[in-house]
């Protein structure tokens, strides 16, 4: 029994330290803090009768350590009798809110009920039911509110750096092992080489700007496909200080899909939350919440990775920009959903969707462009399901199997069709259907002269 009472204790300074960690303040429901207010009133009425306050102490079970608890004077019977009806109660009224393992961290009654998720990245065995997780998502998301804050989850391979094991690094990178930077002081480096895990990591360009600006606006997690060491180093490599993620790194070990990504195990309301991702596929479930990140091969193991037959960056000793590269443009696009999240909608701040925002921004990246795609699709395949057609309605643009005076861009991979050459004469843009994909990449309309369309040789 007296070992019913202690677990009842340490459950309740457990859910005050939960709220805590998920930063929700004092607005979060802290089972501690009534603890304490109610003790005070006991306090104030029992000053002169010390006997009193020790019984009231025993029977709320207030010993730090077990071993402390003394047994009550008089008759032992009736007190323990008391204990047992009011731990007896607790277990009955108790909602089991969560679990260490199968007991309850309030109670501390054993469950067989498998209900709820899994958030072993608080904390080890944590596991807390769907009443519960909608308690706090509902608290931390009035706490970030307030302060102007939405949440994002960032992935880490191809999207804020690359890895490649020392053994798959070719003759060409040989050279990138005397660059390699210091681990003593990561924040001033952005090649590094894990002797202990026979790797080598190349942070993305603008990576800790990123970050930065970014935190300012979005409570951030990471969320890898990557196993949880892994994770929990290339996080001290991006947050070497802790000042972005603290504890919010998720790897595949944490997630409860298997290949796959979801939101279920960030405490946050999905229509508060933007993902970046150079996966699309990860995020079957998310689609709407997702930005879609250009892929940084920094390695030539990367590029091998996705079947591309090229040089990568660190083969032509070369890299991205940093002010005008993928996480640089992303940054202004956050920005954007920021400022029309918070500023530009009329509707309570509570009902407004940060996926309606995204679907607005996108359709602003190409709107006044009328696209015809020319030996883009299969021959006899359904245009409007294709991919780069669906890919710039999204966009804004507006998509036509046929030309008319209203047409912007012939969008081919062969300067010798029909349209093309229409194109040509009409004076409209021709452009390469990657094109339409820079944009996608990027959210801004690119530039067509850097999308020339070739003649094949064929023709």
């Amino acid at each position: 029994m007296l070992l019913g009472c202690f677990v009842v204790k340490c459950s309740d300074d457990f859910a005050a330290l939960l709220d805590a960690e998920l930063e929700v303040g004092s607005s979060g429901s802290s089972h501690d803090e009534q603890d304490d207010e109610e003790e005070e009133v006991d306090d104030d009425n029992n000053d002169d009768d010390d006997d009193d306050l020790d019984n009231q102490r025993n029977k709320r079970c207030k010993t730090e350590k077990l071993e402390d608890v003394e047994e009550p004077q008089g008759s032992t019977s009736q007190g323990l009798i008391e204990e047992n009806i009011e731990v007896s109660l607790k277990r009955d009224l108790c909602t089991h809110p969560g679990s260490f393992g199968q007991m309850c961290i309030l109670c501390g009654q054993r469950l067989d009920d498998e209900s709820g998720v899994t958030f072993g990245y608080i904390h080890k065995g944590l596991r807390l039911g769907n009443d519960e997780i909608v308690r706090l998502r509902s608290t931390d998301m009035r706490n970030l509110l307030r302060h102007k804050k939405l949440y994002l989850v960032l992935d880490l391979d191809h999207t804020l750096l690359n890895s490649t094991l020392l053994m798959h690094l070719t003759p060409e990178e040989e050279y990138l092992k005397a660059q390699s930077d210091s681990l003593l002081d990561v924040s001033k480096g952005s090649l590094f080489m894990l002797d202990f895990m026979h790797m080598m990591t190349k942070l993305r360009p603008f990576v800790h700007t990123f970050l930065k600006e970014a935190s300012e606006m979005f409570e951030m997690y990471i969320y890898t496909m990557g196993d949880r060491p892994y994770a929990l180093e290339m996080a001290k490599l991006v947050d070497p200080r802790r000042e972005y993620f603290s504890g919010r790194v998720i790897s595949r070990d944490d997630g409860t899909l298997k290949h796959q990504k979801g939101l279920d195990v960030i405490l946050g309301q999905e229509s508060a939350v933007v993902i970046l991702d150079d996966t699309e596929n990860a995020w079957m479930k998310h689609k709407d919440n997702l930005i879609l990140m250009e892929r940084y091969h920094f390695f030539a193991s990367s590029c091998h990775q996705f079947g591309y037959n090229c040089k990568s960056l660190s083969q032509l000793k070369s890299d991205e920009s940093e002010t005008d590269g993928a996480l640089s443009s992303v940054l202004k696009v956050l920005r954007q959903i920021h400022h029309i999240f918070f500023e530009e909608l009329d509707s309570e701040l509570s009902s407004r969707d940060v996926r309606q925002v995204l679907k607005t921004v996108r359709k602003e990246v190409l709107k006044g462009c009328k696209i015809v795609f020319s030996r883009v699709f299969p021959a006899k395949f359904q245009a409007d399901s294709h991919l780069l057609w669906k890919m710039s309605e999204q966009l804004g643009a507006t998509c036509s199997t046929e030309t008319d005076s209203s047409v912007t861009h012939v969008v081919s991979t062969d300067a010798g069709t029909e349209k093309s050459r229409w194109a040509v004469k009409e004076k409209k843009f021709l452009v390469h259907p990657q094109w339409i994909e820079a944009a996608n990449y990027l959210w801004q309309k690119q530039p067509e002269e850097n999308f020339p369309v070739s003649q094949t040789k064929n023709q």
